[in-house]
């Protein structure tokens, strides 16, 4: 994405060690501070996109997106409850990551380890977006809010592999981007609602329920949604 607002601490351009992919490193994109924002009522960062029925893309039908950066050049998101087949514990192995700490049994291994890596979209597919609770220490972060931060540098996994990462993560391989104009053009053809999102919904629920709850923060049950539904 071209430019990032100048609130928030833009991603690295370094792509010595910054950035990885489901086999080896390499950073998302360089980024700048010279957008302007945008009037805050079309500022959708923070917010959930959720897929409405007349979405018939097969990329995005049925998706939530969690909103990362909006503005005058574009958008950023990742998709969160769109899983592929690999897991986490099979993502370390591959970038060549081991835990510190061993575990007794397999049983004993936490759930982050077991869950399924999403995918967070069709943008640079094999490179690793990691949303996560706030933390400042990693090479190339973008600080959404207070609470959460997208990661594209492979240090965050090595802190969670040593056991003093962030407490809790979302990895997805790609990330979902529109060009200016592009997301606003899709809302209007009530292509999406919209809706201030909930940490909770993506890092505490399991992946087949956050269309339902962030469809419930609006009140809306998925029955209601018919294909002429408008735009919240």
């Amino acid at each position: 994405m071209a430019g990032m607002i100048k609130r928030r601490k833009a991603f690295s351009a370094d792509t010595s060690d910054a950035a990885y992919d489901a086999t080896e490193t390499s950073d998302f994109a360089a980024s700048t501070d010279k957008a302007a924002k945008l009037a805050p009522e079309f500022d959708l960062t923070d917010h959930f996109l959720i897929a409405m029925p007349s979405m018939l893309d097969p990329i995005f039908g049925g998706t939530v997106v969690y909103l990362c950066e909006h503005n005058q050049n574009g958008a950023l998101g990742v998709v969160i409850n769109k899983p592929t087949d690999m897991t986490m514990d099979v993502l370390f192995d591959r970038i060549n990551l081991k835990l510190e700490i061993i575990h007794d049994s397999p049983d004993a291994v936490p759930e982050l380890y077991r869950s399924p890596v999403m995918f967070g979209g069709p943008v640079q597919v094999e490179r690793g977006f990691v949303l996560h609770t706030a933390m400042s220490q990693f090479s190339s972060t973008l600080q959404v809010t207070d609470g959460i931060s997208l990661t594209t540098s492979k240090d965050v996994l090595e802190a969670v592999a040593h056991g003093d990462g962030p407490q809790q993560v979302l990895v997805s391989l790609g990330c979902s981007g529109w060009s200016a104009g592009q997301l606003e053009d899709e809302l209007a053809r009530n292509g999406w609602l919209t809706v201030k999102a909930d940490p909770s919904i993506i890092f505490d629920l399991p992946v087949e329920q956050r269309f339902t709850a962030a469809l419930a923060l609006l009140g809306i049950d998925p029955v209601m949604l018919s294909g002429d539904f408008g735009r919240a």
